[in-house]
């Protein structure tokens, strides 16, 4: 046991002596102009799933997958809250294409979810569609 300490505490001072090397060695570049900036951490929006999950966030149509809910520009949706998908009438249901229609693809998964989210039902009117969308998705 107190090998493993040891072992974590000798691993962290490396870490530690590594950092600082290099932050120095920067320094030493920025200031002979060899590099204009120091470099920092760059957030990306990345369009691919990031690899982390066994289940990719962005594709699943699982609501369990996110609990966050992200509104696609679809609010007016929320007027169907607790209605079956069986029961939506035909122009209900063009309200809904007209929200998938104007997403991009990589969007419909996330939307889905979202609505899963707000308990509003995905009419069965259009239901195929979506799980179509979604599977070339992750085929392509």
């Amino acid at each position: 046991m107190i090998y493993l300490v040891l072992g974590i505490v000798f691993l962290g001072v490396i870490a530690f002596v590594a950092g600082k090397l290099r932050e120095r060695k920067l320094k030493q570049q920025l200031e002979r102009g060899e590099i204009s900036e120091l470099p920092s951490i760059k957030q990306v929006e990345d369009m691919e799933c990031c690899g982390q999950h066994e289940t990719c966030e962005k594709e699943s149509l699982l609501a369990a997958v996110s609990k966050e809910i992200e509104y696609y520009n679809d609010e007016e949706l929320d007027q169907y809250r607790g209605i079956a998908s069986d029961s939506y009438s035909e122009e209900q249901c063009d309200e809904f294409r007209e929200v998938l229609y104007t997403m991009r693809e990589d969007e419909v998964a996330g939307w889905v979810r979202s609505l899963q989210l707000r308990a509003i039902e995905l009419p069965d009117g259009i239901k195929d569609e979506v799980f179509l969308i979604v599977g070339e998705r992750r085929v392509g």
